[in-house]
């Protein structure tokens, strides 16, 4: 990395630029898109008064906003939180089988946002993953990003025109102008539907709000519920987080304020609705790539703009939700796989440059790409297991 940017607005102004600002627009778009429509599915199943699903998504997204500001501010790095897209899936499934009420959701809420501040404050999670190979986290992160990249090309048949107009102009982009490739494909991306017919129409919305909604500390519930809300954050998120700092450059950015910054952003919102915040992993290689600045230390504007934006859209939770159904879901699929190509080719070339770590890194990469879920444990932890097991024994065979 160059040289530490100076402090205040002064660093802010001298390490801006369009390519990050923009980097962290293409995030939020992602990041907006890609499952707020299982947070409406499952606020519809609970029986939510508009004025309740509003509250979720305003303090879901001043969470999300306010800690990627501050983090990133302090740090300098590209830090960008999100919100669990796993255990919302999780509530959603509660949700649509009334295993348990929206209230109880929150108390398990609150539970899993304790654990993980205790993981943060005393340094557990760090200690782990700071032990985790060079080859193998980049074999994790590898893993991770391949589905979303196949994604693109899946997603052609739905939407022809403009997912195969994208995936064009990324090609030329790479080969023109590879700093602007990703911009390119939003914007033609967003050009191409609207000449396809392919937006969709918006719905009555109206601003943010804040309700405080008491939740319900049934012990049983909230056991039953916080520890897979905290397994699979741990797992498919923090972890994945983490491998995405390091693999772009940040090694040096401390990994235990980080999750206890999320873990306090967590137990904050969820009087007001919100499920668990966390380091954010597909959205935050977009915004730690290379894409968003060649140099790794002006890279962190992408997350200020990212992170500014969700204030705005806090502002606005209401019409944001009434404008879930208007972006083509093929178009985000695309825009959010090409936006991480960079990154991916990037550490698969980590995960393989060290021979005698390239096989238990390649069945890092495959197991953790499969999406394997088993015994509770999403495939970014069997991936690692797989192939460090796989090292341990060919080294125990070695000697």
């Amino acid at each position: 990395m160059s040289a530490v940017s100076r402090p205040g607005l002064a660093g802010l102004r001298g390490d801006a630029s369009l390519s990050a600002v923009l980097a962290g627009v293409v995030a939020l778009i992602v990041s907006v898109a890609s499952s707020i429509g299982l947070l409406v599915s499952a606020a519809q199943d609970f029986g939510l008064s508009a004025t309740q699903t509003a509250s979720w998504l305003t303090s879901s997204y001043l969470a999300i906003g306010v800690g990627t500001l501050v983090l990133s501010w302090r740090f300098r790095a590209p830090v960008l939180l999100a919100w669990t897209t796993p255990g919302l899936a999780v509530i959603a499934a509660v949700a649509a089988t009334g295993q348990a009420t929206f209230p109880e959701v929150l108390g398990a809420s609150v539970l899993s946002a304790v654990v993980m501040i205790a993981l943060g404050v005393t340094g557990a999670f760090e200690a782990v993953t700071s032990r985790i190979p060079p080859a193998l986290a980049g074999a994790l992160l590898a893993g991770v990003l391949l589905p979303f990249i196949l994604g693109t090309f899946q997603a052609v048949p739905a939407a022809p025109v403009p997912v195969a107009g994208m995936i064009l102009v990324f090609l030329a982009g790479r080969l023109l102008f590879p700093r602007w490739a990703v911009p390119a494909v939003l914007v033609a991306g967003a050009l191409l539907s609207v000449l396809a017919g392919q937006v969709g129409s918006l719905s009555d919305g109206g601003p943010g709000a804040l309700l405080l909604q008491t939740p319900s500390f049934d012990l049983a519930k909230m056991l039953a519920l916080a520890l897979p809300l905290t397994v699979l954050t741990l797992a498919s998120q923090q972890l994945p987080g983490v491998a995405v700092l390091r693999q772009c450059g940040y090694a040096q950015v401390p990994v235990s304020p980080l999750i206890t910054w999320t873990g306090v952003a967590s137990l904050l919102s969820a009087p007001f609705g919100a499920h668990t915040t966390n380091l954010a992993a597909i959205t935050a290689a977009i915004a730690a790539g290379k894409e968003a600045h060649p140099d790794p230390s002006r890279r962190w504007v992408a997350c200020i703009s990212a992170g500014a934006l969700y204030l705005l859209l806090a502002l606005g939770a209401g019409w944001v939700l009434g404008a879930v159904g208007a972006i083509p879901a093929p178009v985000i699929a695309a825009l959010a796989g090409l936006s991480l190509v960079g990154t991916a080719l990037s550490s698969l070339s980590t995960a393989l440059n060290d021979e005698s770590w390239r096989e238990a890194a390649f069945l890092t990469l495959v197991v953790t790409a499969s999406g394997v879920t088993f015994l509770g444990v999403g495939s970014a932890v069997w991936g690692l297991l797989a192939g460090g097991a796989l090292a341990w024994a060919g080294r125990r065979r070695v000697r």
